[in-house]
C-alpha cells in the first residue's frame, strides 16, 4: 500500500534536467533522497538535501554580496526564473527589505534598463507587427493551464518614469509576483503580458539594442482594434479570470476600464487601486478626527489618471459610506493640474475625465491669478481651507512651506498626503510637513519615508500608501468568486477593511495605515470583504454561503513551501 505522503503527493512528468530548469518543479537540493532516485537526480546533485529554510540563507547571503539594488533585483530575477518557492520563500522572510528591489523603485530602473539586461523571456509578448498571430501566440502560453489572473501593460506610463515601450513587461512581472507574495494566488495561475504597440521614447528607438518593436505607438481606431482583440481572446478562453490594467497612459486608462468592466472582471490598479488605498488612509484620519468623510474639502495636486482615480475613489467612499448625492461629493474636491485649478473656463484645457470635477467659474472670481491667469495652489489653499492635500504630481517640493503653514492655520489636524514616487519626487518631505505643522499633521506618502519626531519627542511613523496592501486582495476576492466584475461596492468594502486594521485608530500617534511586513494578513482581510460582498451583490459565479468565504480564501491561498512529488508521465508538465 502507497504510504499517506506518497498518496498526497504531486504527480509530475518531467524528469532529469527538465524538472530542474523547470521553476514550478524545480526544488534544487531539496528534493529528497527517494525524490532525487524516482526523477533521475541522484547524479545531478550534490549529495546533501536541504530544507528551505537553509536555501533562503544561503540565497539571501548570495543576495547580500551584491552592492547595488539593480544588481539585487537582477539576482532576484534570475532566482524567480530557476525555483518559484525558493524565490517567494525568500522574499516573504525579507518581505520590507525587498519589496522595494523587485517592485518600485529598483523596478523602475530596470525596466528602463530591460533591453541591455535582457536576459530571458519573462512573459507574454504581444506585438502589433504580429496582431495575425495573436490568439495562436496567446494559446502557446495559456492552452490547458488554470489561467486566474493577466496583468496587462502597453508601458506608455510606467512608474513615473514615461514610455518604456517593451521594457514594460517588468512592471507586469512585478505585479504578478506581489498577488503572489501578499495576495497568495498561485504564480502557475497568472500571466504577466505587454501590450508591445511602440514606443515614442526616441533614446529606445534609437538603441541598437532594443529588443522591442521599433516603430512609433500606434494611435486610434488601430490601437483600439488591437487592444480589443487581448481583451476578446481574455474573454473567450478565460471567462472567469481577472483582467489586471497597469501603467497604460493617462488618455487610455480610464477609457478601457469604462469600456470593458461591465465585459469582464477588470481591475486598473493606477485609477482604482491608488484611489482606494488613499481612500482607506483618508478613512483612517477621518477616524483619528472623529468627523465623516463627506466633511472633508479636498485639494487634488495632480489630475492625471491617478488624481482622478483617487478623486473618484473618494467620492464614492462619501456617497456609499455617507449616503450623499454624488454631485454633492463632487462638490468637496478641488483638482489642480498644469493649467491651475480646473475651472470649467478653461474649455478645451480641461483634460479627459476632468470636466466633471471642474469648478464653476464665478466661484473664482476675484482670485488671485499667475501670469497666465491660472489659479495656482496657494491661492486654492487660502480660499478653500482645504482638510485634505494630495500630490500625485511629481512635482518635487510644491508643497512648500507656505502652502503647508497656510493650510495648518485653519485646520486641527491637516490630512497631508505627497503620493508621486519614487520618494524624490514627492511634493513635500514628511518631516519638513511635521515641522511647519508643529506635528500636528496626519501624513500618508507614496515611497518609504522614516519617522518624524514629534514636539513632545514621540516618532511619528509615516504611513505607505502602498498599493499593494490592497490590490492583491481585490483581485483574490474577485478572482475566487468568479465574479463577472469588480464593482465599486466590492471595492469600497475591501477599503473599509483595510481602513479597519489601520494603528491610527487605536492610537493618533500611529500611521494611518498597516505596516507592509502584515501585508498578507491585511491582503487576506481584504479578499475576504471583497467575497462577501461580490456574494451579497450577486455577482459571483460560485454558490457560497457568506459565512464560507474565509475558509475558502484559506483553502485556496498558495504558499511558497516544497510539496512531496512522485513520477508521473501523464503527471503535470
Amino acid at each position: 500500500m502507497a504510504s499517506k505522503a506518497a498518496a498526497n503527493a504531486i504527480r509530475v512528468a518531467l524528469r532529469g534536467e527538465a524538472i530542474l530548469t523547470h521553476p514550478r518543479f524545480n526544488k534544487s537540493t531539496a528534493f529528497s533522497l527517494p525524490e532525487r532516485k524516482d526523477f533521475g537526480l541522484t547524479g545531478r546533485l550534490p549529495y546533501r538535501v536541504n530544507t528551505l529554510e537553509e536555501q533562503c540563507r544561503r540565497a539571501y547571503d548570495q543576495l547580500q554580496s551584491r552592492d547595488t539594488p539593480i544588481r539585487k533585483n537582477t539576482f532576484l530575477q534570475s532566482l524567480r526564473d530557476q525555483n518559484w518557492v525558493l524565490y517567494y520563500g525568500l522574499i516573504q522572510r525579507h518581505l520590507k527589505e525587498l519589496v522595494p528591489i523587485i517592485y518600485t523603485p529598483t523596478q523602475g530602473e530596470a525596466i528602463a534598463n530591460y533591453s541591455h539586461l535582457f536576459r530571458r523571456s519573462e512573459g507574454m509578448f504581444l506585438t502589433y507587427a504580429n496582431e495575425d498571430t495573436m490568439e495562436e501566440d496567446f494559446l502557446e502560453q495559456t492552452r490547458g493551464h488554470n489561467v486566474q489572473l493577466f496583468v496587462v501593460s502597453d508601458a506608455e506610463a510606467i512608474l513615473g518614469i514615461g514610455d518604456q515601450g517593451v521594457g514594460g513587461i517588468g512592471i507586469s512581472t512585478a505585479k504578478s509576483a506581489l498577488y503572489t507574495l501578499v495576495g497568495g494566488i498561485s504564480p502557475h495561475m497568472s500571466r504577466s503580458v505587454v501590450l508591445d504597440v511602440g514606443t515614442n521614447n526616441e533614446e529606445l528607438l534609437n538603441d541598437e539594442l532594443y529588443v522591442g518593436w521599433p516603430h512609433k505607438r500606434v494611435r486610434g481606431a488601430d490601437y483600439d482594434r488591437f487592444v480589443d482583440k487581448f481583451v476578446q481572446l481574455v474573454r473567450k478562453h478565460y471567462p472567469h479570470s481577472l483582467l489586471h490594467f497597469e501603467d497604460f497612459g493617462v488618455g487610455n486608462a480610464r477609457r478601457l476600464l469604462d469600456k470593458y468592466r461591465d465585459q469582464h472582471a477588470v481591475f486598473n490598479d493606477d485609477v482604482q487601486g491608488t484611489g482606494a488605498v488613499t481612500l482607506a488612509a483618508i478613512m483612517s484620519a477621518v477616524g483619528v478626527t472623529k468627523s465623516k468623510l463627506a466633511d472633508q474639502r479636498i485639494v487634488v495636486f495632480g489630475a492625471g489618471s491617478a488624481g482622478l482615480g483617487i478623486a473618484r475613489q473618494i467620492r464614492d467612499g462619501m456617497v456609499t459610506l455617507d449616503h450623499i448625492k454624488q454631485e454633492d461629493a463632487t462638490r468637496a474636491f478641488y483638482l489642480i493640474d498644469r493649467h491651475g485649478l480646473i475651472t470649467q473656463s478653461l474649455g478645451s484645457n480641461i483634460g479627459p475625465g476632468q470636466e466633471e470635477f471642474a469648478r464653476p467659474a464665478g466661484e473664482w472670481d476675484g482670485a488671485q491669478r499667475d501670469g497666465n491667469g491660472e489659479i495656482q495652489l496657494l491661492e486654492v489653499v487660502k480660499k478653500v481651507k482645504p482638510t485634505v492635500l494630495i500630490g500625485c504630481s511629481t512635482k518635487t517640493g510644491a508643497f512648500s512651506e507656505e502652502v503647508v503653514r497656510e493650510m495648518a492655520k485653519h485646520v486641527e489636524r491637516p490630512v497631508i498626503m505627497p503620493l508621486s514616487n519614487p520618494g524624490r519626487l514627492a511634493e513635500v518631505e514628511p518631516r519638513l510637513a511635521n515641522d511647519w505643522t508643529e506635528g500636528r499633521a496626519l501624513m500618508a506618502t507614496g515611497s518609504p519615508f522614516p519617522p518624524c519626531r514629534q514636539p513632545n519627542g514621540k516618532e511619528y511613523i509615516i504611513a505607505e500608501c502602498n498599493n499593494a496592501l490592497i490590490y492583491p486582495g481585490l483581485g483574490f476576492g474577485t478572482m475566487i468568486t468568479q465574479s463577472r466584475s469588480m464593482t465599486d461596492r466590492m471595492i469600497i468594502a475591501g477599503t473599509q477593511r483595510l481602513a479597519a486594521l489601520a494603528p491610527a485608530l487605536k492610537d493618533p500617534d500611529l500611521p494611518l495605515l498597516p505596516d507592509f511586513h502584515i501585508a498578507p494578513h491585511v491582503n487576506f482581510e481584504v479578499a475576504v470583504a471583497v467575497a462577501e460582498q461580490a456574494i451579497e451583490e450577486g455577482c459571483a459565479g460560485v454558490e457560497w454561503k457568506k459565512s464560507e468565504v474565509r475558509s475558502h480564501i484559506e483553502a485556496a491561498q498558495w504558499q511558497p513551501f516544497y510539496k512531496d512529488f512522485v513520477h508521473d508521465p501523464n503527471g503535470l508538465h
